[in-house]
């Protein structure tokens, strides 16, 4: 068979500005930071291991697409050209099982929940992945990278299954600090077959009745692992740049990859091993949720412990369709890029809620800007490269101070992708923003100074850029409406006029009443030139 290798594609918008040569990346094979240098100059590809469609997505499923949608797009930004992976596993005991269960064929199964995933990353607009290989869409790539290394004794045929010895790998355990005498590896009848117990599948033999392949070794299915040494291979070359996925999947899957992928080749099979914290219950460890910007240890005994306390289908993680009925989609991407992604994310439905008002500082602020400039936030242009932000301040003291934000946005981007500082800097530019415009009173000035407004433009502008390159307020948010929350704002415009008639009627003591008892539940009132407006929050 022919080898399918394909050339990185630009898949990105292309811009004129070379490659920040300044960003860090911390990588769990050699646990330091390391400079950024790509193995094709002004290019990176990125691979992240996707999900085994057997059930519906859950929030865990978007924890790393929301975070690499983050990286491509600061890539782009910094003027990398990027190709993107994620795979979809839809051949796996999990969904063999799952569709005996359901009485449906294997591939109806997985055709079903991969249309729910896909329906999930376009609600959380993660919209820069270039392609989506499936594993049963690969099997000759995969045949072939098997016959590869029984011929270079890599791996042996045992009874139509097909096994990496691990024994034959000197490097075997080099990303989870592991030893052979540690390692066990899959049991039942396969014990009988290996040679070893820590070798592990390559391709496994067809029992009655299971979806399976022609091959060498007589019909069967790939292992796990070996789906994305062949994928990735095919669609980023026998080297590329970043590989991801959950810290959970250092070991095994990560580890047989790069045994697989290396002893295959002969060179590295990804340059930068990125791993991200797993999503687990608040309860578990304490109110951390999005305020830490901590990067997480990767040692294997540490991804153990969040392993084992993990959100997931097994522990009855609701379907994510669910939860954004609930919460609104930017919500969930803010709080999932509020903490360092290296970092163990505690989840509740409380920390969402706390993040959902957070945000209402934000929506204020837009409100405000289109009041005193006329202009819409969402409709103003961001530039799509890093040079293209930047502007001489000169001499005003609120522009260097803008311009100095940016700068500290930069360094936590460069700084191994650290949106949740990031984010922060986000906080910082609003707060000084709201403040410039009460100290100009741009609102309720007939004739505001044309400087103050250009700078607050600038500054608006500039806010703009640093979120839109995280993937946040892209457009306006669609606020979920019901009975409920129509009762609500009518009665809210009631409480509205009944304060504006006791103000007028010089009754102050009930205008404060009404107003302290509403901030009491969370409901905060501004008074603008133009009337008041309420928010939770």
């Amino acid at each position: 068979m022919p080898n399918t290798t394909l050339p990185i594609p630009n898949t990105s918008a292309s811009n004129s500005t070379a490659p920040s040569a300044t960003i860090r990346v911390y990588s769990t094979l050699s646990k330091t930071k390391e400079p950024l240098q790509t193995v094709h100059p002004g290019k990176v590809g990125i691979y992240l291991c996707g999900p085994t469609v057997y059930k519906p997505s859950h929030i865990g499923h978007m924890v790393g697409p929301v975070i690499f949608d983050a990286i491509k797009r600061y890539l782009s930004y910094c003027g990398y050209q990027v190709t993107w992976v994620v795979n979809v596993t839809d051949v796996d005991d999990k969904l063999i099982v799952e569709s005996r269960n359901r009485n449906m064929p294997m591939s109806q199964l997985a055709a079903e929940m991969t249309a729910d995933y896909m329906r999930n990353l376009e609600a959380m607009g993660i919209d820069t992945i270039d392609h989506f290989p499936k594993a049963t869409e690969n099997i000759d790539e995969i045949i072939q990278l098997t016959q590869t290394l029984i011929d270079k004794d890599f791996a042996y045929a045992s009874d139509g299954d097909v096994y990496f010895d691990v024994g034959k790998d000197h490097e075997y355990g080099k990303l989870s600090r592991r030893t052979l005498e540690t390692m066990q590896g899959e049991g039942g009848e396969m014990v009988e077959r290996k040679r070893s117990p820590a070798d592990f599948a390559l391709w496994k033999s067809a029992k009655p009745g299971e979806p399976s392949w022609d091959s060498p070794w007589g019909k069967g299915r790939p292992g796990w692992h070996i789906e994305c040494s062949a994928m990735s291979r095919r669609l980023l070359g026998e080297t590329f740049d970043f590989h991801g996925g959950g810290l959970d999947l250092i070991f095994p899957h990560h580890e047989n990859e790069i045994a697989q992928s290396e002893c295959c080749h002969g060179k590295p099979q990804a340059k930068y091993w990125l791993h991200n914290g797993l999503m687990q219950a608040a309860s578990e460890a304490g109110k951390v949720g999005g305020r830490t910007t901590r990067a997480a240890d990767a040692a294997p005994n540490a991804a153990t412990e969040q392993a084992a306390k993990k959100i997931s289908k097994s522990t009855g993680a609701s379907p994510f369709s669910e939860l954004i009925d609930r919460h609104s989609p930017e919500t969930i991407r803010f709080f999932l890029l509020s903490t360092h992604y290296r970092s163990p994310i505690q989840y509740s439905e409380e920390l969402l809620e706390e993040t959902a008002t957070s945000l209402e500082a934000f929506y204020r602020f837009f409100k405000r800007y289109e009041r005193i400039i006329g202009q819409s936030f969402y409709k103003m242009g961001q530039p799509a490269a890093r040079t293209g932000g930047e502007f001489d301040p000169g001499s005003d003291p609120m522009r260097k101070q803008i311009v100095d934000i940016r700068d500290r946005f930069l360094e936590a981007m460069d700084d191994d992708f650290n949106t949740g500082s990031a984010i922060g800097k986000l906080f910082d530019l609003v707060r000084l923003l709201n403040k410039f415009a009460d100290a100009e009173k741009l609102e309720g000035t007939s004739e505001p100074s044309a400087d103050a407004l250009a700078t607050l433009t600038q500054g608006t502008k500039t806010l703009r850029e640093m979120a839109v390159t995280l993937g946040l307020f892209r457009k306006p948010v669609e606020m979920k409406s019901s009975g409920d929350d129509s009762l609500v704002a009518q009665l809210m415009e009631l409480l509205i006029e009944l304060r504006a008639l006791s103000r007028k009627n010089k009754d102050f003591a009930t205008a404060d009443r009404i107003r302290k008892r509403l901030a009491e539940i969370g409901v905060m009132l501004e008074d603008r030139p133009g009337g008041t407006e309420w928010t939770r929050g």
